[in-house]
């Protein structure tokens, strides 16, 4: 049975299907994994045993009877604790939140259930999804599977470590900045930012007060899975149009560009100037460069459309205005107050409350930056390049550390923690779809995944993409002890 835990979802739906186990048993294994490893990472925070054990009766009822069943049937899944789950808190990782218990389901959750899966429980995330850690006052610390010493990276951390030991047969979270793209390099799993727009987010909590209608700037919710595979069931199950635009629109992503490594022409960014790579990841990733050339594939090494420092001149900004969203009223009015005071040295202030005006300015430079990448995929299927700088990092959840004193450790040198966000940057800031695969370990046994980009809305081409690594290279690996 352990076994059966790390299988991919897809492969768990055909397990339940073909009766070779029910979804009651399936479901009873991975609540016991939970009860007896799952306090070494705190990754699943919340259950709700009682509604999913008679949601997975109902499906091994439907299995029994022939009657028709969707492509996740059966399967056990968690979600981040962003995401709204009916009778469940939903906390958003903030005391803000932490007491409201949801009345709805996402509109993503409703497509899981759909599909045929079990929602069981709630995967753990920082407050208010703002960190690349995870831990918030609500519900505490998550630990890397790799190295408890370690986080398993944010806001999705809860998601991936609850995947990699094991504990779930599938997640979905949230990715404004790398949210889900560096808990799935962090922790040796599959993770893919969708291209914006394509996954309805009403539901979501991450930067909203609950029952929010309004729409947030690069915000997308998107599959994170332990198989290749699994991207793909997982975006065909929760992507489409929201309830708004249902009536008349209709959701087509096209097929990928290439189906083999030969097909593709692919552009290698493996290191910059600007936000250095430590070493290590960029010798792993120059190692899959060489598997792709073996296999016939047509790689060059070179930089993206924008460079990484234009780039983070205006994504910058933008998230800060985006990040403005989240204050509590009490704190932005101060905000505001002190932009005020000091309108000739614009600094946090002013970019948290930035007028509508400078704001469409802004955006106006986005599109144009839209633009070049467009272009610049007229002749490249894929973009590949680091997730962030770093492997996994040591927790510090010091008091007085923000963003502004941490630091991260990039070849014995002391890097800004906020280089963090530079290599997520161009797929937030340009919409644009990007999937991480992981391709190898440090030298201290921690993962390495390396993140694909693709054309706006050709999601599918990314998913090819990494699929066709895990043939060449492999894919998920079980950490040890799990």
């Amino acid at each position: 049975m352990d076994d059966l835990a790390f299988r991919s979802a897809r492969a768990l739906a055909t397990a339940v299907a073909t009766k070779e186990v029910s979804s009651v048993e399936l479901l009873d294994h991975y609540l016991t994994r939970g009860d007896n490893i799952g306090a070494q990472l705190n990754a699943i925070v919340a259950r709700n045993e009682r509604e999913a054990k008679a949601a997975a009766r109902e499906a091994d009822r439907m299995v029994s009877q022939g009657e028709p069943l969707g492509p996740l049937h059966g399967v056990p899944v968690t979600v981040k604790d962003s995401l709204e789950v009916a009778g469940m808190r939903t906390t958003g990782g903030s005391s803000r939140w932490g007491h409201h218990v949801s009345t709805i389901d996402a509109d993503a959750v409703t497509r899981l259930r759909k599909a045929g899966a079990i929602v069981f429980g709630k995967s753990n995330l920082p407050a208010d999804a703002r960190d690349w850690q995870t831990y918030n006052e609500v519900y505490g610390t998550t630990n890397n599977p790799w190295d408890p010493t370690r986080g398993p990276g944010g806001s999705s951390g809860g998601s991936a470590a609850a995947l990699a030991a094991g504990l779930t047969g599938l997640e979905l979270g949230g990715d404004t900045a790398g949210s889900i793209r560096v808990p799935a390099h962090f922790c040796g799993v599959y993770g893919l930012r969708p291209s914006y727009g394509v996954v309805p987010r009403h539901g979501s909590v991450s930067g909203h007060a609950p029952g929010s209608l309004a729409e947030f700037d690069m915000a997308v919710i998107g599959p994170l899975a332990r198989h290749a595979e699994d991207l793909s069931l997982g975006l065909d199950v929760i992507a489409g149009p929201d309830r708004d635009n249902a009536p008349a629109w209709r959701l087509d992503l096209p097929p990928s560009r290439a189906r083999t490594l030969r097909e593709f022409r692919v552009v290698a960014w493996l290191d910059d100037p600007f936000c250095p790579v430590d070493r290590e990841l960029v010798a792993a990733m120059e190692i899959v460069v060489t598997a792709m050339r073996s296999e016939g594939a047509t790689v060059t090494e070179r930089k993206g459309p924008v460079g990484l420092e234009e780039t983070m001149a205006l994504y910058r900004p933008l998230l800060m205005a985006q990040s403005g969203l989240i204050e509590p009223n009490a704190s932005y009015d101060a905000l505001v107050e002190h932009a005020a005071a000091q309108a000739e040295i614009p600094g946090f202030a002013s970019e948290l409350t930035v007028r509508y005006r400078d704001w469409h300015a802004l955006d106006e430079r986005r599109q144009r930056s839209r633009r070049r990448w467009a272009e610049f995929f007229d002749d490249v299927d894929v973009l590949l390049c680091p997730v962030s700088p770093t492997a996994a990092f040591p927790h510090d959840q010091r008091p007085d550390a923000g963003w502004s004193v941490r630091t991260l450790q990039v070849d014995g040198e002391q890097r800004p923690y906020r280089e963090m966000l530079t290599w997520v940057a161009p797929a937030s800031l340009n919409h644009l779809p990007a999937a991480v695969a992981p391709i190898g370990s440090t030298s201290q046994g921690l993962p390495i995944g390396i993140q694909v980009i693709a054309p706006y809305l050709h999601d599918r081409t990314a998913i090819r993409f990494v699929q066709c690594l895990s043939e060449v290279l492999g894919g998920f690996r079980r950490p040890p002890g799990f």
